[in-house]
């Protein structure tokens, strides 16, 4: 075979092959051009018209003073409440129920409605072992808040509990804390529950 023949040979197969595919390049229509301009000026015209400057006519109409919030009654007062909901609620619940055969309740509970130097000295110093309340019998373990709060904070949420979920005994006040707190200084463990409380009156 000649070189012509080779040559010829060469060109017809390169004329049976497809033309390599390319990625056309198509305009963006039109209508989305127009589309795209027209809210970048419906923005701009928007935000060159917008009354920033004045009060706006919605929403719940609350001045800077109503956000700063209610300033603490006179003396500094505690929410006992608030307290009970981040220190107790995980427990006691928020029913004063407690959790049947884990927890005990503190609605209608004995050592709730108490002597309060004896309820004082349960939440300062803790509990462990087996502790009676309204007949049942409880073996858990209640930590200790002496280190974590103050006299007023646990006379608020001392105060709290017996006044909740049918509960009418008179409040707790933070000289009582303070009190008790005092003369368990030295406890080095917890209440060996009803062993070492006996009475929730005594």
């Amino acid at each position: 075979m000649d070189e012509r023949s080779e040559t010829q040979q060469a060109a017809a197969a390169r004329a049976r092959e497809n033309v390599d595919p390319h990625e056309g390049r198509a305009p963006i229509p039109r209508t989305v051009l127009a589309l795209i301009a027209g809210l970048i000026a419906f923005g701009a015209i928007y935000i060159l018209m917008a009354p920033i400057n004045v009060p706006s006519g919605l929403g719940d109409a609350r001045t800077t003073a109503d956000l700063v919030g209610k300033p603490r009654p006179a003396g500094g007062a505690v929410d006992g409440a608030a307290v009970f909901q981040s220190r107790c609620v995980a427990c006691h619940q928020a029913t004063g129920q407690g959790l049947p055969g884990v927890f005990p309740p503190l609605a209608a509970s004995e050592w709730v409605n108490g002597k309060d130097t004896r309820l004082a000295a349960i939440v300062l110093r803790g509990v462990n072992g087996k502790l009676t309340v309204r007949g049942t019998a409880y073996n858990g373990a209640m930590p200790p808040f002496a280190d974590q709060l103050g006299d007023a904070e646990l006379a608020a949420v001392l105060t709290h509990v017996r006044s909740q979920w049918g509960n009418t005994s008179p409040p707790v006040t933070a000289e009582t804390v303070a009190a008790v707190r005092a003369e368990t200084a030295d406890m080095k463990a917890p209440f060996d529950g009803d062993a070492a409380l006996g009475s929730p009156g005594g």
